[in-house]
């Protein structure tokens, strides 16, 4: 009996998350953050943000969490055990940061869309430009070997790949239509870009710049997620309130997840939990976080969140 009771508890343990797993989401509506108890869904902590919070990252040791100022110059770091802001770091002059990666060197990478570029911010606060020179620069993901980055420039169809060592863009991709979400598969060998133009994905091989595939996907992909296990590819589909999911191996569609299956709730960032069985995907719309079972498509709960909850990250 005790076995069949430690396996049941372990079972459990598996399916639902860790207990001292933090959701952290960025209200971009209300200039706020909100610090949640994913296993409990009970907000502990909703904290002042600079102006229009949107992307979040976690620190490498997991301890800190920095959002971005989408209407500001600014990136703020908390700490997120004792919920208190550190610091607040001024990008000028760069403007409008909204994609933003803590890399596990322990630099700060975000995209600076108002001034075309990328800023980067070395662990003892020194500040670097990156120059795109291409309107619209607005995500982005970085290679595992940290140097080579991606961004998606949203007015100027482009992807640009810099060189975060040298500080230098080495080219663009002309991709068409409305670039916006970015994940990189395959140990940084092929490049998956949704479009905001029509509802479709591309995925492009990074060392020839060339494209290689295609899938449809819902209308459309605002964002592009590759899980933690390397395994699956996932889209946000806004303006129909499904996720998209792809073998990222084969690029093969695996099944659309219905999510609230409306425009209306305004769905946009996605996040894989850290062992890729859970999806968040956050519905700006009605302020909640959705959280999806990936085997089984299933909604588990809404969690609520502030005004127009965007930006997520989940703390260990």
């Amino acid at each position: 009996m005790r076995r069949l009771i430690a396996a049941i508890l372990c079972t459990l343990s598996l399916a639902a998350p860790a207990a001292a797993e933090t959701l952290l989401v960025g209200n971009k509506g209300e200039d706020t953050l909100s610090v949640i108890a994913l296993a409990s869904g009970e907000e502990l902590a909703r904290l002042p943000t600079g102006k229009m919070p949107h992307e979040i990252a976690i620190s490498p040791d997991g301890r800190q969490a920095a959002v971005v100022a989408y209407g500001s110059t600014t990136i703020d770091v908390f700490d997120v055990a004792s919920r208190t802001k550190l610091r607040t770091i001024d990008l000028s002059p760069n403007q409008r940061p909204h994609g933003l990666l803590w890399l596990s060197d322990g630099r700060l990478v975000a995209t600076t869309e108002g001034s075309e570029s990328v800023a980067v911010v070395a662990p003892d606060g020194k500040l670097t430009s990156i120059s795109t020179g291409q309107k619209g620069t607005h995500m982005i993901v970085v290679a595992p070997d940290n140097r080579t980055a991606y961004t998606a420039n949203i007015a100027a169809g482009t992807v640009s790949v810099l060189d975060l060592k040298t500080a230098k863009k080495l080219r663009d991709l002309t991709i068409g239509g409305k670039p916006e979400g970015l994940a990189l598969t395959k140990r940084g060998r092929e490049l998956w870009v949704g479009d905001l133009d029509a509802p479709r994905v591309s995925i492009w091989d990074t060392k020839t710049g060339k494209k290689i595939a295609e899938q449809p996907v819902d209308p459309v992909a605002i964002r592009v997620l590759a899980s933690p296990d390397g395994k699956l590819v996932a889209t946000s589909n806004i303006a129909s309130g499904t996720i998209s999911l792809f073998d990222a191996e084969t690029r093969a569609p695996l099944k659309t997840i219905k999510v609230s299956g409306e425009q209306a709730k305004g769905q946009v960032t996605l996040l894989f939990s850290a062992d890729s069985k859970r999806l968040y995907a956050a519905e700006t719309g009605h302020d909640k976080v959705a959280e999806i079972d990936v085997a089984s498509g299933e909604v588990l709960r809404r969690i609520a969140a502030g005004k127009n909850g965007d930006g997520l990250a989940i703390a260990p």
